[in-house]
């Protein structure tokens, strides 16, 4: 009989958090997952592009490259085996003239350096063949990257968390946690019942709230919490036709991948998101918003038509850098960062955190020396 509650607690209920909840249950641990909202996945996981990223864009030896590559292959492998839904229709990055066709051409190099497995470069031609709708001097295709059902997806990780004995508890925020004397955590988990628990191992992977989780741990080095800023990207839905069957990228901006183009498993069509860094969470899609989208989709779309462009949602991602600033990689800190056993805290894991998720959830029980 162990002398804890339970061997492990998972702060956060959207997928990265029950991807580590997965990940600590795989290995016989029993596992219990805090969630402040009445459902599963409704904070950065109910409100992203549901892509699976093939991993070409991020930095040699980053997290990011090693975790988007591991992370998808191990994706596409559980959503088939769990019969979730995906489309692995395969993506096209553009370049609509010769200064993105230099970009366009570090980001094949980058994802060879990657190992991101068959990518093409495609002429003019070849591209319109694929895409006729397409404007574009030249292409890259990645076949690796998709669409899938997010939710669907967590709801699978759910289960096979409470399969192995372990249980994801709703409506019950985090409060606080001590470091006990012998090793493992007091949490105080909130709510309409609270409650204390003893856990040997403690996961945050909050989203959104990752900073504010991180303060109220015992002993947690301030120091060594990064900032926190709140990147808001907009996306419009088209109302028509899907013009194109394959996923249509921009060469990336500053920051993030830039506006792109999406096919949902419904059939429809969706452009975003955009990158507005705002003060306070607000998911208003601002109607003028879509004078932007309609001249930025036309450089590789020119047939979009006037009007045919509604908006749909917004997301908020947990960046921790702001305007301007290069974007950092994730963060998986663990004992050698701030110091307490037993703690593996995740901060700014936004894009491609949702492909990425399950290789997170491995990294995140290595830091724990799991």
């Amino acid at each position: 009989m162990s002398e804890y509650d339970f061997d492990a607690l998972v702060v956060g209920a959207g997928a990265v958090g029950l991807a580590c909840g997965f990940a600590l249950s795989q290995r016989g641990l029993t596992v219990v997952v805090l969630e402040q909202d009445a459902a599963i996945g409704q904070g950065v996981s109910s409100r992203n592009s549901e892509v699976i990223h093939g991993g070409l864009y991020y930095a040699t030896g980053s997290l990011k490259a090693r975790l988007c590559v591991a992370g998808r292959r191990r994706l596409y492998a559980f959503l088939e085996s769990h019969n979730v839904a995906f489309d692995r229709c395969g993506k096209l990055v553009v370049a609509t003239n010769a200064d993105e066709g230099e970009r366009v051409a570090a980001v094949l190099e980058q994802a060879r350096t990657n190992d991101v497995e068959g990518m093409v470069e495609l002429t003019r031609a070849e591209a319109l063949a694929l895409e006729p709708e397409l404007r574009c001097e030249m292409a890259l295709l990645s076949p690796e990257s998709g669409v899938f059902d997010s939710h669907g997806y967590m709801l699978a990780l759910q289960g096979e968390i409470e399969a192995a004995g372990g249980a994801v508890v709703l409506s019950t925020p985090f409060e606080a946690a001590t470091p006990l004397e012998g090793g493992g955590f007091s949490v105080r988990a909130g709510g309409a019942e609270p409650a204390t628990l003893s856990v040997r191992y403690l996961v945050t992977a909050p989203g959104l709230a990752a900073q504010g989780v991180a303060a109220r741990i015992e002993g947690f080095p301030a120091q060594t919490i990064p900032p926190r800023h709140l990147g808001k990207g907009r996306y419009f839905r088209l109302q028509g036709k899907a013009p194109f069957a394959r996923l249509i990228y921009p060469p990336p901006i500053p920051g993030a991948l830039g506006t792109h183009y999406r096919r949902d498993l419904g059939g429809q069509a969706v452009f975003g998101p955009d990158l507005v860094y705002v003060e306070e969470e607000n998911y208003l899609v601002e109607p003028d918003a879509a004078e932007g989208f309609y001249s930025y989709i036309r450089k590789f779309w020119p047939n979009l038509p006037d009007g045919a462009l509604a908006p749909d949602y917004a997301g908020i991602r947990p960046k921790i850098h702001g305007p301007g600033e290069p974007q950092p990689d994730f963060r998986i800190d663990g004992a050698d960062v701030h110091g307490i056993a037993g703690l593996a805290a995740l901060f700014g894991i936004e894009s491609p955190g949702l492909t990425s998720s399950l290789a997170i959830g491995e990294e995140a029980a290595a830091r724990l020396g799991l």
